[in-house]
């Protein structure tokens, strides 16, 4: 694994869905501490200065707030932020892919239509148009690119009452599949899948609410594989969906 003591990031500029809050936000810190330009993505402008403020407290290379909501709908939005990102920045060396919310934890025939629509819009949909406007970017770096999508343990192996959640890492999975097939011999991006595992984070503590959270790994300890894939020491790891932690 790539030693974080290192700037393997160096002047490299990587986007981060989610990075707000939990794993988003580590990784953020760990692409800066890095060397990388870290643009923060999420629909929380307050969560996104909060991380901005801990980057700029380490005198890291300055991040960029960049609020967006991936439950849009408007195909437009996503065309504007490609653009706005062009613009400042001329291209991509990364996205990690991080934000999704859990839905219910319930049967499927208890299940609000309202919320599978949410969790399969901003799981999938957003993430699918945000990519879609964002690959020219990628192609335009200079070396070589890395796409990191988020799964989980329940979009490999269905699980009862997890719902739209584990069908849309279901989809996560394909998804990430399809691109890294288009793009393995037309470009140098490289696209791969983590699962991070159970993780202490507010999406865990809400999907185990009796859980010891102190009983749980900490984003930062799951770190090294984020910046392995993030990093060129990753070159030739395509179309994989890893684990972070070791299966118990």
């Amino acid at each position: 694994m790539t030693d974080q003591n290192a700037k393997p990031l160096e002047n490299r500029v990587i986007l981060v869905t989610g990075g707000g809050y939990g794993i988003g936000r580590e990784a953020a810190l760990t692409y800066a501490r890095a060397g990388a330009t870290v643009l923060l993505l999420g629909r929380t402008e307050e969560a996104l200065n909060d991380t901005y403020d801990m980057i700029e407290a380490e005198h890291l290379p300055q991040p960029a707030v960049l609020p967006f909501d991936l439950e849009e709908k408007d195909e437009a939005k996503f065309i504007e932020l490609a653009a706005l990102i062009e613009q400042h920045f001329d291209h991509l060396d990364g996205v990690l892919l991080n934000a999704s919310v859990l839905g219910q934890r319930t049967m499927l025939d208890n299940y609000h239509w309202e919320t599978w629509q949410k969790v399969m819009q901003i799981n999938v949909n957003g993430q699918f148009a945000l990519m879609k406007h964002l690959l020219p970017l990628l192609r335009n770096a200079p070396a070589d690119a890395s796409v990191i999508f988020t799964t989980s343990s329940v979009g490999r192996q269905g699980r009862a009452y997890w719902g739209a959640y584990a069908v849309s890492k279901f989809a996560t999975e394909g998804l990430m599949q399809v691109m890294a097939e288009e793009l393995e011999n037309t470009s140098k991006i490289r696209v791969n899948c983590i699962n991070p595992g159970a993780t202490r984070t507010q999406m865990r503590a809400a999907a185990y609410p009796a859980e010891n959270p102190t009983t749980v790994t900490e984003a930062k300890d799951i770190m090294p594989l984020y910046l392995h894939l993030m990093s060129p020491e990753s070159i030739g790891t395509h179309c994989q969906s890893i684990d972070a932690q070791p299966k118990k």
